[in-house]
């Protein structure tokens, strides 16, 4: 359980001081998360969905908020559905997941596959009067990895092990106002919701249908302190021209490679905020936070458990484990989510320079060229701290002698837009000569191409031509 031995969502909510204070927005609305202690957003009651597996498929943000805060601690077990997923692969999740209710605001046409499952609908207000919740139980959550192509895997967490990381007896006053970028269905949001609700704080939950600067614009009508995203989801803030409508205490990356750039850039639009970076997945949850500033970690995180997090670097590749950690796939016999010494193999490679450690890459991600190896985020790093540069994607490009060469698409910030050929052509030399410097031969990208926009997946993630 949770530092004050929290069992639920609920009992947090039920037992805070200040409950009063919390609110959950949406773009358009609002609940004070007390309104639950008399009230429900489903039409049932929530006793009836005592010891069921439970799939929380919502379309809404804030109808699957309630329902989590309501469910948890009464379901058996609670799968929460990120709203992108592939409806092809709803009914293999039904099946491995051993779905019994279906929550939804959607239609129950919609979930033809459940034929055998119990639909109840759910709002994002309060519809009905509240219930008895009765004898808690020791609900399990199922997570879904980021896979989008085929059908995701499905992480088997505890509320103790997803919540390891909050501090919850040090409970924040009315006045902290948290907000993501993130979706709360996912690790990284799921994150975010769950320290706001745990420590007493409101959160402004962002929207896939909204444009980033009426976000930061609506983000800042609140008065959030705290805030976080992907590196990518902060490339396009600061792109919006709207990275000044929040005066945040606190800015926190996840998510990808946190690369120096990005932090300075930050640094220079909030000089009173805490930057922050952290690493965590669904899998190994979240192993730990830097906060000095610099891209990467101290070689010293390695050297004495923090939290009960224990980390090592083998075969290049960061392992942790820790009591954060998920204990297992849900229905892949076959597939082991920890070693033999307990440790989860994250996939992500460091390379130890100066008594620090930098992240370079996944391992699932390298371009080979002719036998080379060039990690994608190693190249664009490099190409980030151009002060024109605002974001950038490198990939392979196939090649009749290496079998591939890097290529890369270049996003330019607001005010550093190209007027004429010949200045295009002076910035890509400009970039070619620092990837130059800076990169083996093999690195340097063949081709330089400067592009509107890139793609960013619903996960808040660049899109890569693997993910």
């Amino acid at each position: 359980m949770p530092p004050n031995d929290t069992r639920s969502l609920w009992d947090a909510l039920d037992g805070a001081t200040n409950a009063a204070e919390q609110r959950l927005w949406a773009a358009d609305a609002c609940i004070a998360l007390q309104e639950l202690n008399t009230g429900s957003s489903l039409d049932i009651k929530v006793s009836e969905l005592r010891g069921l597996s439970v799939l929380i498929a919502a379309s809404d943000q804030l109808a699957a908020a309630l329902a989590l805060i309501q469910i948890d601690g009464i379901a058996r077990r609670l799968i929460l559905c990120p709203p992108d997923l592939d409806a092809a692969h709803l009914p293999h999740v039904m099946a491995i997941a051993e779905v019994d209710a279906v929550v939804s605001d959607r239609s129950a046409a919609d979930f033809s596959a459940a034929r055998a499952a119990r639909f109840v609908p759910c709002s994002r207000t309060v519809i009905t009067a509240a219930g008895g919740r009765g004898k808690q139980e020791a609900t399990e959550w199922i997570l879904f990895t980021s896979g989008t192509s085929s059908a995701p895997k499905m992480v088997c967490h505890t509320l103790s092990s997803l919540a390891g990381a909050i501090q919850v007896d040090d409970r924040l006053s009315g006045a902290v106002v948290w907000s993501t970028f993130y979706d709360i269905r996912r690790y990284g949001g799921l994150q975010i919701f769950m320290r706001a609700l745990l420590r007493g704080g409101s959160l402004v939950l962002s929207s896939a249908e909204e444009a980033t600067k009426d976000f930061l614009v609506r983000a800042g009508s609140h008065s959030v302190t705290h805030i976080s995203g992907t590196p990518s989801h902060w490339r396009r803030a600061l792109m919006s021209g709207a990275a000044q409508q929040i005066s945040p205490e606190y800015v926190r990356l996840s998510g990808e490679i946190a690369d120096q750039a990005i932090l300075d850039n930050l640094r220079a639009v909030y000089p009173r905020a805490t930057i922050a970076h952290a690493f965590a997945s669904t899998e190994a949850g979240v192993g730990f936070e830097v906060e000095d500033g610099r891209a990467g970690l101290p070689a010293s995180y390695f050297a004495a458990a923090s939290g009960g997090v224990e980390m090592k670097v083998e075969g290049s590749s960061l392992r942790i484990r820790s009591p954060r950690t998920a204990r297992n796939y849900l229905g892949t016999q076959s597939t082991p989510l920890i070693d033999s010494d307990g440790y989860v193999d994250t996939g992500d490679i460091l390379e130890l320079r100066d008594g620090r450690y930098y992240f370079i890459g996944r391992r699932g991600g390298i371009i080979n060229v002719g036998g080379l190896k060039v990690h994608p985020e190693e190249v664009e790093a490099v190409i980030n701290r151009h002060p024109r540069v605002q974001m950038s994607l490198v990939r392979s490009r196939k090649n009749p002698v290496t079998g591939a060469v890097v290529v890369a698409e270049v996003v330019l910030k607001p005010k550093a837009a190209l007027t004429t050929g010949s200045d295009n052509a002076a910035l890509q030399r400009q970039i070619l000569e620092a990837c130059q410097r800076a990169l083996a031969a093999h690195k340097v990208p063949a081709a330089i191409r400067i592009v509107p926009s890139l793609e960013v997946m619903p996960s808040g993630k660049v899109a890569r031509p693997d993910a």
